[in-house]
């Protein structure tokens, strides 16, 4: 009896088999979500790449001339950010920046405490910053 139950034992022992059991839709979001990015390259219009991300939105409101005032601000204290201005009727709202992390976005709200009063962290598409080529001297 000792023998039978020490050979069961051993056997659940056994290493190297796995088998993995999935849903068959996971290959299908796989491979729609592969042509879809194929299709467009991964690209904006802009011709930069895109994914999800962050950004800081610190302007909103219906007057078009303070929403470009509020984007100036923004971009002499930070030049080195994109800005981007959108009309939801009735309002414009003005974000800047492209993180990948809310933790980005949130130390540039940190920055911007004193300038701008209402803030949020947006979660959005952004553009990807271009990568600097390693073969191309800068």
């Amino acid at each position: 009896m000792v023998l039978v139950l020490a050979g069961s034992a051993a056997h659940a022992q056994t290493r190297g088999k796995l088998e993995i059991i999935k849903d068959s839709r996971v290959d299908t979001l796989i491979a729609h979500r592969y042509s879809t990015n194929k299709a467009s390259g991964g690209r904006t219009s802009s011709g930069g790449i895109s994914t999800r991300g962050y950004r800081v939105q610190f302007f909103s409101g219906s007057n078009r001339k303070e929403a470009f005032s509020a984007q100036n601000k923004f971009q002499q204290k930070h030049p080195e950010l994109r800005t981007y201005i959108t009309y939801s009727e009735p309002n414009f709202k003005v974000k800047g920046g492209d993180f990948r992390t809310r933790l980005e976005a949130a130390k540039l709200m940190q920055e911007l405490r004193g300038t701008f009063v209402t803030m949020f962290v947006i979660s959005e598409r952004i553009n990807l910053p271009k990568l600097a080529d390693p073969n191309i001297p800068q």
